[in-house]
């Protein structure tokens, strides 16, 4: 044999090799996944006349007992909601404008909001956990309403320069390129709503 051919022998052998290792892995099979597939459905109690094969010794072999149903039985797993609860939000004071009318009245005076979206669900534990009652977010700016005005003053100092509150109404610029003339556009006719 040539060099050649000793050296496609050589991966052939080791190709074999390699595909029997990994073809008799059990823990991939899917019946030995699953042993009670190959386990016969139900077994006898005992075999009369003794074990199998006939020598007339009692056989010790038994078929396990149902589980007891009923009020002593195992209970029912537990059932968990498909979705967790609606999240509830504080109620936003009386006398204060909603986020969506602060966005409205941004609109009817001519400044831009454009893609507005409510992201209430942002307010409650399991978006920003910030407590407010309602949240409006555009390209333009985001209005935040707090249950009282000293929430939204405590979150406006943390958003620096980039926010501006009127009563229980916050005005955030960070996720927007808002120019600072326009900021004060905003920020007056929010001041003037009732």
């Amino acid at each position: 044999m040539t060099n050649r051919n000793l050296s496609a022998v050589a991966v052939l052998v080791i190709a074999a090799a390699l595909t029997a290792a990994c073809g008799d892995d059990a823990a991939e099979s899917p019946r030995a996944a699953t042993p009670a597939a190959s386990a016969s459905p139900a077994a006898p109690a005992s075999v009369p006349g003794g074990a199998p094969g006939g020598t007339g010794a009692p056989s010790t072999a038994t078929t396990p007992a149902a589980p007891p149903t009923g009020p002593a039985g195992p209970s029912a797993p537990e059932r968990r909601p498909a979705s967790p609860p609606p999240v509830q939000l504080p109620v936003r004071p009386t006398g204060t404008p909603g986020a969506r009318q602060v966005v409205d009245a941004f609109r009817a005076a001519g400044l831009k909001v454009p893609n507005p979206r409510d992201r209430s669900v942002d307010c409650g534990p399991d978006g920003l956990g910030l407590g407010c009652s309602e949240l409006i977010a555009t390209d333009a700016v985001t209005v935040y309403v707090f249950p009282d005005p000293s929430s939204a003053s405590d979150v406006a100092e943390t958003w620096g320069g980039q926010s501006f509150r009127h009563g229980a109404v916050v005005l955030n610029y960070l996720e927007a390129r808002t120019p600072a003339a326009d900021r004060a556009r905003y920020e007056k006719v929010l001041t003037g709503l009732r």
